[in-house]
């Protein structure tokens, strides 16, 4: 491990032990409590909802005839997500075994990695749509508030560049195709089996209604991951309008984008809910527990996943060594 990554990492978790101090221990765990083993059993539920979604809006970015198994996208996407989310490694990481695990399901190497390429550019498409929307919501509620003035003066800078951020990111994926066929060589053996990353990246973006079918769902993803902070608050015992949580996640999904070299977004996840809590009206411990409950949900889903790419890998390394002279 990288000692950038590690320092962020053990920042973060320093980060996230004062903010529970901070709010008041005995608070955070008694919201956390109510919820319980049901409340948590639920939120894994609608997770497992949420993750249908993000699968299927990757899987819409490929013809039918190239696509394998939904659950194969299923089941990638829940290896991504998961490497993201408990790993010290960045996104970049899951998106890798991703793509990897969909070449294992038989899934063409070249497509396998332009699909994931694509897929995280159609998703931050929906998500600027959402933050805007999270925007528009948080200006309505809490106008006249000049507290909240540089909070949102960043947010809405962060909306400003998402834009040409993109097309600079399609624009990359397009034009530097061949840079990015060698990069991806190293970890996708089977990449120059059939079709060259430079075609597969090309015939995915060449495909309008492809891509607006799959950023489609991602928004839907994106609304359905307010609801599910809708439902974290309901179970921690307070009460938000689904108006607010949806905004309140619009507003926290890009807190965690931007910290993106944070290993699993430890503390800022944490401090942006206890911040955000608050300009709703929210005590900021409910924000807090809230966070810990997702982050158990989580562990819940996400270990599972992980001996199970963990397994995959294993097997695939032992195939190899068994080829070997």
């Amino acid at each position: 491990m990288k000692w950038s990554v590690l320092i962020a990492l053990l920042a973060g978790l320093v980060a996230a032990v004062w903010i529970v101090w901070a709010v008041g221990f005995g608070a955070v765990w008694g919201a956390v409590a109510q919820a319980g083993f049901g409340g948590l059993a639920l939120l894994c539920l609608y997770a497992s909802g949420m993750l249908l979604v993000a699968s299927y809006a990757w899987a819409c970015l490929l013809p039918r005839e190239r696509r394998p198994h939904q659950r194969d996208f299923y089941i990638a996407r829940l290896v991504r997500d998961s490497i993201g989310d408990l790993s010290p490694f960045s996104p970049i990481g899951g998106m890798v075994a991703g793509a990897r695990l969909m070449i294992v399901k038989g899934m063409n190497g070249a497509y396998a990695a332009a699909s994931v390429a694509v897929d995280y550019t159609t998703e931050a498409m929906a998500q600027v749509v959402f933050l805007a929307f999270g925007l528009a919501v948080t200006m309505a509620a809490l106008s006249g508030n000049g507290a909240t003035g540089p909070l949102l003066s960043n947010l809405i800078g962060a909306l400003v560049l998402a834009i040409p951020a993109i097309t600079a990111m399609v624009l990359l994926q397009k034009r530097g195709a061949d840079f990015f066929e060698r990069m991806t060589a190293r970890f996708f053996p089977r990449m120059k089996d059939g079709f060259s990353f430079r075609h597969a990246i090309h015939e995915l973006y060449e495909s309008p209604g492809r891509l607006a079918a799959s950023a489609f769902w991602h928004l839907i993803g994106w609304l359905a991951a307010g609801g599910s902070t809708w439902l974290s608050f309901h179970l921690v015992g307070v009460e938000v309008s689904l108006l607010e949580a949806l905004a309140l996640e619009a507003l926290l999904s890009t807190l965690r984008s931007m910290a993106v070299f944070v290993p699993a977004a430890i503390g800022v996840q944490e401090g942006g809910y206890a911040a955000l809590a608050g300009l709703f009206g929210l005590p900021p411990e409910s924000g807090v527990a809230v966070s810990l409950l997702k982050r158990a949900r989580e562990i819940v889903l996400g270990v599972p996943a992980l001996l199970y790419w963990q397994s995959i890998e294993g097997r695939a390394a032992l195939r190899a060594a068994g080829d070997g002279p």
